[in-house]
């Protein structure tokens, strides 16, 4: 994992549409960068819909959710469609992100040891500094945490 503090590496990749988006065109805004290991398995859709049911707070405060994962642009666009996602979701088949994020690691399941991409969300601030980690984020409380944060952070 990264560590809170330090600048938010940059990266430009695919949107569900093959559109190319970076990291730093949103320089001035918060920004809610998770990492989850595949579209359509039940914790990473437990994980989107909870983000989609919170999406108008994030909204409203100004706060940007982005979501990367290694599937397809095809995978994500399926998968936004299917249940209504209205937030970005990246392609990084190449792993560009995911390892400049240091998600990517060993996996142990059932005795057998594999890399994947850990659960892991970032909080970057408006200047491009990562200002809190949620490791090995729970799907089904990702999103409030942050929320609850992200409104401590607002009233502080």
């Amino acid at each position: 994992m990264l560590a809170e503090n330090t600048v938010a590496p940059d990266f430009t990749l695919p949107d569900g549409k093959g559109n190319a988006v970076s990291l730093s065109s949103f320089k001035g805004k918060k920004v809610v960068v998770y990492f989850y290991p595949k579209d359509n398995t039940a914790g990473c859709t437990r994980q989107a819909c909870a983000f989609a049911a919170d999406y108008s707070e994030y909204a409203e405060m100004g706060v940007v959710v982005i979501g990367i994962s290694k599937d397809s642009v095809a995978s994500h666009s399926k998968f936004a469609e299917k249940y209504s996602l209205p937030f970005i979701l990246l392609s990084d088949e190449g792993l560009e992100a995911i390892k400049a994020y240091d998600v990517w690691q060993e996996k142990k399941l059932c005795g057998k040891t594999s890399f994947g991409v850990v659960r892991t969300s970032y909080v970057v601030g408006e200047d491009g500094i990562i200002e809190k980690v949620f490791p090995k984020a729970n799907p089904d409380k990702n999103s409030s945490e942050i929320l609850e944060y992200l409104k401590n952070r607002c009233r502080g």
